[in-house]
């Protein structure tokens, strides 16, 4: 397929697959608890889903970097992932719950492929002079996602049963397979694309991501990052209750999070940057801290304030990450290097969830500091890493864009 025809496709696929995998978290949540009548078992088929990302993000972008046609792999694992969450729909109140969950697992495994392994192939659907462009748009495509999923499935739950919620996410993501397999083969693909073996090929890609300093940096402090802002959506609910007069009014402090971080990088679409995607990562971070020292302490007119500073850190550093990772991945790991990169990251935003609920019962102020406190060490990490690596890294040059 021509690259006139994208991202333009590449963007409205990469958004509805999203934008379905962002909807079965609160589904899967929703309908666990109506049909086990346990809101613990639903807790538990989100963490089973979003724990099995950290394994599944490696394999998952080795077998894309391994396929002529990793278009149509991807297709594969995003039907995996519509299946299973089908498969969990089904068995959930049939069969005993020991035996849903590792269906939640396995489900899970498939995840990184939706944010990852759509950003990876990025390269190969447009031209280098407008990759940066194209990156920060697909950046954008995540925050809406983010956005627009809960709202889905809150909405789907609230007219048609919390089911339903679950039947609409694997929809979506089903919906997106067209728009998967018809992305372009790998340039030059016309034999084997690896002849080493996936084991080989796995350590490779972690060779890469930890022994080239800019994926270090990026990778470990968008990670801590992203646990950070774990720890603010664990407590946006009591925000909303105790700051705001309600607990429905937390939600909306997410949103606008949202709605700043896709209104910054609209900005960044549009205009040259003027900072280095580097100086980006940890700036952003730093960015981040305030904002939720700010949200610890602020009355309810300032309060909003600081949730959509976060989001003004959130979205460009996202979107800075995306673009290290293109310029320094080498082609044939690309896909590993993402698809490890958003697993870690869903990962972390998950414990970061699980630290700040208990703790935000026991003190709202200090989980927010606590929250400032790991973004101040996600910009420290950065500085961290060394400069230049300690060994040979992967050659990179052919995935740089020519000035």
């Amino acid at each position: 397929m021509r690259r006139s025809r994208f991202p333009a496709v590449f963007l409205v696929g990469a958004f509805v697959a999203r934008t379905g995998e962002e909807t079965s978290g609160p589904a899967l949540l929703l309908a666990g608890a109506a049909l086990t009548g346990s809101v613990t078992e639903g807790s538990s088929l989100l963490a089973g889903v979003t724990v099995a990302a950290v394994a599944g993000g490696p394999v998952t972008g080795a077998l894309l970097d391994r396929s002529r046609r990793p278009g149509r792999m991807l297709a594969v694992a995003l039907a995996v992932h519509a299946l299973g969450l089908g498969a969990v729909l089904l068995a959930l109140g049939r069969l005993p719950f020991a035996a849903v969950l590792p269906i939640a697992v396995c489900t899970g495994l498939t995840g990184p492929a939706l944010s990852g392994g759509w950003t990876a192939r990025l390269p190969e659907t447009t031209s280098p002079d407008r990759l940066h462009r194209a990156s920060t748009y697909d950046a954008m495509t995540i925050g809406a996602a983010g956005l627009a999923g809960p709202a889905l499935a809150g909405g789907t739950a609230e007219v048609w049963g919390a089911p339903a919620a679950l039947v609409v996410a694997a929809a979506l993501v089903g919906s997106a397979l067209p728009a998967a397999w018809a992305l372009p083969a790998r340039a030059g693909g016309g034999g084997r694309v690896r002849a080493s073996s996936l084991r080989g090929d796995l350590a490779a890609g972690a060779k890469a991501v930890l022994r080239t300093p800019a994926l270090a940096r990026a990778t470990l402090t968008s990670t801590l990052s992203c646990a950070a802002q774990g720890m603010l959506a664990a407590c946006a609910v009591p925000l909303g209750e105790r700051v705001l007069g309600g607990a429905g009014r937390g939600a909306m402090l997410l949103a606008c999070s949202a709605i700043a971080a896709l209104a910054a990088n609209a900005v960044l679409a549009r205009h040259p940057r003027p900072l280095a995607p580097d100086t980006i990562v940890w700036a952003a971070a730093l960015v981040q801290a305030a904002a939720l020292t700010l949200a610890a302490w602020a009355p309810p007119a300032l309060l909003l304030g600081a949730v959509l500073l976060a989001g003004v850190g959130e979205g460009p550093q996202l979107a800075a990450v995306f673009a290290i990772r293109h310029r320094e991945s080498p082609p044939r790991l690309r896909g590993q290097v993402f698809t490890t990169g958003a697993g870690a990251k869903l990962t972390a935003y998950a414990l970061g969830v699980a630290v700040a609920g208990p703790a935000a019962s026991r003190s709202l102020p200090g989980t927010l500091l606590l929250a400032a406190s790991v973004s101040v060490v996600a910009a420290l990490c950065f500085f961290m890493v060394p400069s230049a690596a300690p060994f040979p890294t992967p050659d990179r040059t052919a995935n740089r864009p020519r000035p």
